[in-house]
């Protein structure tokens, strides 16, 4: 793994070193052509193209991601280009200028190291081979060594090879570091983002308390409603009877639907609040959820305190949508909920060894990705068929104001 990425990284540099070359070729031939205005539409395509190029060598060999990078617009004179704004500082000559001077630079200090080191090793090789090696005394501070020639060749040169490592890795960071300094999105860009997210998470928001609303309907309707009718008739049948015992024998009918429709009640309101996440916090609510569920349930609180209402309210009903979806639809005999938390952010996951195949876009875990978002977090569902389920959150600790 480690070894395919420095393969990747060194692939990235190598062909960012001849992408230079060529960017040093356009930047020579734009400053004198610049000053023709003919001419311009055709330097700011040329700019574009080269930069396209960037992304696409970035984003496949060196691990930048590209919503990272500038965006794409048609200019006024049908180029396409980057978008430029005031937080963008005009980033596409002064990116090219910059990223030929690295590369060129960067290339030929690798592009030495490597023919040292490979010159060392080759040397060493051919002296211990020929049995012609000579000795090396090697006088360090306490102690003096004597070695040869061919070991010393081979030592250095190998040396030199983890030397070039560092330095493909660090100029691998450096590229990616220059790149988003100039290619990334410029403020009205990132507001423009941001306010397409915040209207995208409204949205969902509303949809979410609606679906919740019509879920809480159906609940009044299929339960309640029911039971409370069902008492009705039950009382109006004893009070219309004339004999004793029937009529005692509807009242104690009529109790036993009262007890259950409270017990209904009851459960209508957990399931849309329970008292206990605010009376008790988020372990002893989950440790509820625990108990009414069919299958075993552990789960494990690695929280050191109370969070933010909102925080907990999002993380209970994550977990509680997720054991319910394991004991319904996945044929769960298992469930692990793990709750733990870094300096800005608190995460819950809720694995389960059921059927497997969520959908994520389906109602229920579409809301609480949506409930996530509002709240700037994170909301995962990974459920191959065949299982196993994990659904994961991941929220900060303070919640986005308004």
């Amino acid at each position: 793994m480690w070894g395919g990425q420095i393969a990747r990284m060194a692939a990235g540099v190598l062909v960012g070193t001849a992408l230079g070359l060529a960017e040093l070729a356009f930047l020579c031939a734009a400053a004198p052509a610049s000053l023709v205005p003919a001419l311009r539409p055709a330097l700011a395509r040329g700019r574009a193209r080269l930069t396209a190029l960037e992304r696409a060598r970035l984003s496949r060999w060196l691990d930048l991601d590209p919503s990272h990078l500038g965006t794409r617009s048609r200019g006024t004179d049908g180029a396409a280009d980057l978008v430029q704004d005031q937080g963008t500082r005009d980033g596409g000559y002064t990116f090219l200028a910059a990223r030929a001077a690295l590369a060129l630079l960067g290339g030929y200090v690798c592009a030495s190291t490597l023919f040292l080191a490979c010159l060392l090793l080759a040397g060493g090789a051919w002296d211990l081979i020929r049995d012609s090696t000579e000795p090396v005394p090697l006088n360090l501070p306490g102690v003096k060594l004597v070695t040869s020639s061919g070991i010393v060749g081979l030592t250095t040169g190998a040396a030199l090879l983890a030397v070039l490592v560092l330095m493909v890795a660090a100029l691998a960071a450096l590229e990616r570091r220059l790149a988003a300094r100039f290619l990334g999105p410029g403020g009205r860009e990132l507001m423009r983002r941001r306010i397409a997210e915040l209207t995208a998470t409204r949205s969902g928001i509303v949809r979410a308390v609606d679906d919740e609303r019509r879920r809480i309907e159906r609940d009044l309707h299929d339960g309640v409603q029911q039971r409370g009718v069902a008492l009705a008739m039950l009382l109006g049948r004893a009070r219309h009877s004339v004999a004793p015992d029937r009529t005692a024998e509807l009242v104690d009918q009529a109790y036993t639907e009262a007890r259950q429709l409270l017990d209904e009640l009851r459960s209508v309101a957990w399931r849309v609040y329970p008292t206990a996440l605010d009376e008790l916090g988020l372990r002893a609510a989950l440790a509820g959820v625990a108990e009414r569920s069919g299958v075993p349930v552990t789960v494990h609180h690695q929280l050191s305190g109370r969070l933010a209402s909102e925080v907990e309210t999002a993380l209970y009903f994550v977990a509680r949508e997720a054991i319910t979806n394991a004991v319904k639809h996945a044929g769960a005999h298992d469930i692990l909920v793990v709750l733990s938390e870094d300096e800005r952010t608190v995460s819950v996951a809720i694995s389960d060894d059921g059927a497997g195949g969520a959908d994520a876009s389906g109602g229920g875990l579409s809301g609480l990705a949506r409930r996530v978002l509002a709240l700037d977090g994170t909301f995962t569902v990974d459920s191959p068929p065949g299982g196993p389920t994990r659904i994961a959150a991941t929220l900060p600790k303070a919640p986005p104001c308004g």
